[in-house]
């Protein structure tokens, strides 16, 4: 074996204090390096983690099994759709509301019935006095949510009863008492009571424009013709009754032309007053893309998506229907007024882009 081999496996003499110092060192450094890359990789999986888990499963809808129905495709004469009339821009399209969103699970369970006592308004807010504000606080009390005096003025101890009884049933909390927070506590006026219902028209029947009646319409000179709601409007118009759940169609020289009854809102989005129509749709999607909803005519925006008058919803699943012609004239959808298929029909040639609609 070479001298030079020899030499190159030598491991040389023992290392001094200093170098060994400074091997401490350098050793040290890398350990305090590696530990933070460590670290970094730790805080930015984290991160990831917390905004992969932020979103909130969407909410849906509970199914209706009603059969289907095929709506008509014939406009008499006198009612013909305008061949210009404006289609909503596709982002709207998809916007409609027609479906209720789920209400929550003790909201209808949880219902008391204080005899007698029922509200004959709307509505109840702060500042309201009187026998509807005593039956409201009594209801309180019989439901265990009050314990002030029954004074029959709605003050501040009232609203935060009604917040507590809200809170506590799942229901919008606002302190005010609409149609939700009625029915709940059990005062709510029985709403059937405020529709009327008009005989079905003989077969072939016709308005006064000359267009086909549904089973739920009638003319503008039959005698069963309900009257208009008081201050709604002159004019050329559409009027809808939230409480009769029912719609006017009214010409120029202010007569009837036809009237028939709807489907109407459960909630409280369909804001009275006077309205235009907006935009229009022969077929359109509800905001949840689970229903079709025909000849869409768009009166109302609101932050969800736009209010408006269609034919009955079908169901994009299966095809069938979301209610039966018995059923119109009963509260049902989350926003949007449900109409017969032949009553849409007609409001489709009716109602142009710009017409008023006055909401009562």
């Amino acid at each position: 074996m070479s001298d030079q081999y020899v030499r190159a496996r030598d491991p040389g003499p023992p290392r001094r204090p200093r170098e060994a110092r400074v091997a401490l060192v350098v050793v040290g450094a890398t350990v305090l390096t590696l530990g933070g890359v460590a670290i970094a990789g730790l805080l930015h999986d984290s991160s990831n983690e917390a905004v992969a888990t932020s979103e909130q499963p969407a909410a849906t809808a509970a199914p209706v099994t009603d059969p289907p129905t095929t709506p008509p495709t014939t406009i008499a004469a006198g009612i013909a759709a305008p061949a210009a009339a404006p289609v909503a821009a596709p982002d709207a399209v998809a916007e409609d509301i027609a479906d209720p969103e789920p209400a929550p699970d003790n909201a209808v369970a949880a219902t008391d019935e204080p005899a007698g006592c029922k509200l004959d308004v709307d509505g109840l807010t702060v500042g309201a006095s009187g026998p509807e504000v005593q039956c409201l606080q009594q209801a309180l009390r019989d439901a265990g949510f009050y314990d002030g005096q029954i004074n029959a003025s709605y003050d501040s101890a009232t609203a935060e009863a009604v917040s507590r009884m809200q809170t506590d049933r799942g229901l919008y909390v606002d302190g005010e008492v609409g149609r939700e927070t009625g029915k709940s506590l059990g005062i709510w006026p029985d709403e059937a009571s405020f529709v009327v219902h008009t005989p079905a028209p003989p077969e072939g029947a016709e308005d006064t424009s000359g267009f086909p009646l549904s089973p739920v319409a009638v003319s503008g000179d039959d005698p069963n013709l309900p009257p208009l709601p008081p201050d709604s409007g002159s004019g050329r118009r559409v009027v809808y009754d939230r409480k009769g759940q029912r719609v006017w169609a009214v010409g120029e020289d202010n007569q009837v032309i036809r009237s028939w009854l709807v489907s109407g809102s459960q909630y409280e989005n369909e804001v009275p007053g006077t309205h235009k129509v907006l935009s229009r749709s022969e077929e359109s999607t509800a905001w949840n893309g689970k229903a079709i909803l025909p000849l869409m005519i768009r009166w109302y925006r609101t932050e969800k998506g736009h209010l408006g008058f269609h034919g009955i919803p079908i169901h994009v699943s299966d095809g069938s229907v979301y209610q039966t012609t018995e059923e119109l004239g009963t509260r049902l959808s989350g926003g949007c007024q449900r109409q017969h298929n032949v009553d849409a029909q007609f409001m489709w040639g009716f109602a142009t882009v710009g017409t008023p609609v006055v909401v009562t």
